[in-house]
């Protein structure tokens, strides 16, 4: 349980405050970093919230006012300088900052994080790290409690689509009781889950429906049918008219393939390498297969990026997932 009494004592001491998270950012990290700046300001902070990589566009709903910033489009390193506080929402790993790496490192600032995930590195910050909870949003309520700040329905939404979305709507083995009644509380300030959930999977594009489709043609098994892999190129981006973020949750789908354990999903990335993503519904411990690429994550949820072409990678990510499930 982390000391929330040490992260009171941080905010109180400090006026501006710098809010980052991981690239391509989800629900979690956007809505943790929205929900953490409305309640510093309601203490009367300064709050810039800025990640290395855009919001993408199916996520931007939770942020109307657009108050998350992408580091060299909207701000420029030079004005991150002179925060008092940074802290690290979602992520503990120097890799999943991307180019917001080097303003962490290169900051003088306090550093804190606040963070769910099992693999981390060594960001020279103080911890606020709870590998039991189902989403860094729940550690941000806690936070808001330990300071006293009441929830707010703008506090309430980002923190339900955290907690939402990163239990696969209230359906992963992550979601507990206490899941249940932290959505309850949740609620009871006015928060709409049926019309979050539109927004959130019942507005798609048709380029992400057609990407779907191409990922879905291309799926193979392994082990019998326990091990599900597939993969997406640039060329299938390109062909539809998808944005990256489009990618986003597919390999989930792969689960419902009936006998399935495991799914294995390599994504191209622009700048070269592939965005691998692992998924678990067996005893398979996925951020230990991550660890090995460089990445981290949960037990039945982790991601890592690998700089090889297509078959290599595809060969390493199939070898290691065989491996372990032998």
């Amino acid at each position: 349980m982390p000391d929330w009494s040490r992260f009171v004592e941080i905010v109180h001491a400090h006026q501006r405050f710098l809010i980052t998270s991981h690239v391509r950012p989800d629900c979690d990290a956007l809505g943790s970093e929205l929900a953490m700046a409305a309640i510093l300001e309601h203490l009367g902070k300064e709050v810039l919230i800025c990640n290395a990589y855009a919001t993408p566009p199916n996520y931007r709903f939770i942020d109307p006012q657009r108050k998350v910033k992408e580091l060299g489009v909207d701000v420029t390193a030079e004005q991150l300088d002179g925060h008092d506080v940074l802290i690290v929402l979602d992520t503990t790993a120097w890799v999943q900052l991307g180019t917001m790496a080097e303003i962490v490192r290169a900051s003088r600032a306090v550093k804190v994080v606040l963070d769910h995930h099992v693999s981390a590195d060594d960001l020279g910050a103080e911890l606020f790290k709870d590998t039991n909870a189902e989403a860094t949003g729940r550690l941000v309520v806690e936070a808001a409690d330990a300071l006293g700040v009441e929830l707010t329905h703008e506090i309430a939404l980002n923190v339900f689509a955290a907690v939402a979305t990163d239990t696969g709507w209230f359906r992963f083995p992550s979601t507990t009781a206490e899941t249940y009644r932290l959505a309850a509380r949740l609620k009871d300030v006015g928060v709409m889950q049926d019309k979050l959930y539109q927004d959130l999977y019942e507005n798609d594009s048709l380029a992400r429906l057609r990407l779907i489709g191409r990922a879905m043609s291309k799926a193979k098994t392994e082990l019998d049918g326990r091990l599900i892999h597939t993969y997406i190129e640039l060329a299938d981006f390109d062909a539809v008219g998808a944005h990256p973020a489009d990618s986003e949750d597919i390999i989930n789908m792969t689960l419902s393939v009936g006998g399935t354990e495991a799914a294995v999903m390599l994504v191209q990335q622009r700048d070269g390498g592939y965005k691998a993503s692992f998924r678990s519904q067996c005893d398979l411990d996925c951020s230990r297969i991550a660890e090995q690429f460089g990445g981290g994550g949960h037990k039945k949820a982790a991601g890592a990026f690998i700089d090889e072409p297509l078959e290599t990678a595809q060969t390493k990510v199939l070898d290691a997932m065989i491996a372990a499930m032998q």
